[in-house]
């Protein structure tokens, strides 16, 4: 029997046609006027539409959002990071991209807190931010978000600095918007509640209700860490069978070699992919547009506005019992009436 917990998708996004999407994309431009030729490619159609997406279609809102990313990026130069300008960040694997993708095709960044290794917040978010940029180069063509997979392994609340967290979450809100599709927080300790408390005003709720809580001793979450992820691939912090773990040279050199493709594609001239949305083909428009009025989707908020817990949720219809911590209870186990069951894959960007 289908428990399916549906909730309406925003107006903007159930009522506007291609047409009119495309309308607020061209509005964005108009008012960014010569701003817009500074980055070309972040003021493309498809990166555009991510910071709409992002301020709910709010043509204003989404053009000082973009306007404060492209300030940014012309000052910070995120693409000119490179690998030895953050290699000691690196060392204890603190966060690494995974050599696979989920099995929607979405990068799959590896964070594991409990394995801070440095105090300048800094080098920490530099660190954050090249992890970012290299994410998204290796993103498929028809998939612009990524799953993060959080390992507590070793976390305790002296792990916890709370000027790289506040710094965390405004890079990754307000300069990477629409890129989290799903965060996954494995085995987070007890503790971990008055922690999440302290965090979550610092997240807007489109963020925060896309994560997950996951457990190893839970035969729901490992059904649906199954449903997500390769199993022979997935580290075996996460219940998966690789036992292999970081390697910290082997990854150097992965690193290594995408700097130099990514420097090629810069010398050549070319707008580099780190900074465009991934495209995908006009053909998938119409199907795009009823993708996105299914507000159950994986990845997607399958939340009530109303509450602050969310569900990961299973493609194969297994029921789920991955909350979020709500900020004065425990994490309830969940029934088949709390849990959606996903019918569809993601929604795809609008191009």
């Amino acid at each position: 029997m289908s428990c399916r917990k549906s909730r309406p998708p925003s107006v903007a996004e159930k009522s506007l046609s291609l047409e009119e999407q495309q309308a607020k994309i061209n509005d964005v431009r108009r008012m960014l006027g010569t701003k817009a030729d500074k980055i070309p490619a972040l003021c493309s159609d498809t990166a555009i539409i991510r910071y709409l997406r992002a301020r709910n279609w709010n043509t204003k809102k989404a053009t000082k959002m973009l306007d404060e990313s492209l300030k940014w990026r012309l000052k910070y130069k995120p693409e000119n990071i490179r690998w030895e300008d953050i290699a000691q960040e690196a060392e204890t694997g603190k966060i690494y991209r995974a050599d696979y993708h989920d099995k929607f095709g979405r990068v799959v960044l590896i964070l594991r807190p409990g394995f801070q290794n440095t105090k300048s917040t800094e080098l920490q978010i530099k660190y954050l931010v090249y992890c970012m940029e290299n994410a998204i180069m290796h993103l498929n063509p028809e998939k612009d978000q990524m799953v993060w997979l959080i390992d507590f392994q070793g976390w305790t609340m002296s792990s916890i600095s709370m000027k790289v967290t506040r710094e965390t979450a405004n890079v990754l809100q307000n300069h990477y918007p629409e890129r989290l599709g799903l965060a996954i927080l494995y085995n987070p300790p007890k503790v971990f509640e008055s922690f999440w408390v302290l965090v979550k005003p610092f997240l807007e709720p489109k963020t925060y209700k896309k994560v997950r809580f996951a457990y190893s001793d839970d035969i729901q979450s490992q059904k649906i860490m199954e449903a997500l992820f390769d199993m022979d691939k997935l580290e075996s912090v996460f219940g998966g069978k690789n036992t292999a773990g970081f390697n910290y040279e082997a990854y150097a050199k992965r690193m290594r070699e995408d700097d130099a493709k990514k420097s090629d594609i810069m010398n050549s001239g070319s707008s580099l992919p780190i900074i465009q949305s991934s495209v995908a083909s006009q053909s998938h428009e119409s199907e795009l547009l009823a993708s996105e009025q299914q507000s159950d989707s994986l990845g997607s908020d399958p939340c009530s506005e109303a509450s602050d817990e969310c569900e990961l949720s299973s493609v194969d219809e297994t029921a789920s019992k991955v909350e979020s911590i709500d900020s004065k209870t425990p994490v309830p186990t969940l029934t088949c009436n709390d849990v959606p069951n996903i019918e569809a894959a993601e929604p795809k960007e609008v191009h």
